[in-house]
């Protein structure tokens, strides 16, 4: 999910640089793309993973 968030958080940065959208301070091109940054090593540290539940990784309900 944190990818996917990481994803959209570059093309808005780069809409912004690409663009050349007058923005205050904190939405500058720049901080957009640390925010993915940050989003993305978030992502690949494991945070923010589906985990399930069964992790045998058959159904309970299966007879094999």
């Amino acid at each position: 999910m944190l990818g996917i968030a990481a994803a959209v958080l570059f093309f808005i940065a780069f809409l912004i640089n690409a663009a050349d959208i007058g923005t205050n301070d904190v939405f500058s091109s720049g901080n957009v793309t640390l925010l993915g940054l940050t989003a993305l090593a978030l992502h690949l540290a494991g945070i923010g993973a589906s985990r399930s539940r069964h992790t045998s990784g058959r159904r309970p309900w299966s007879r094999s």
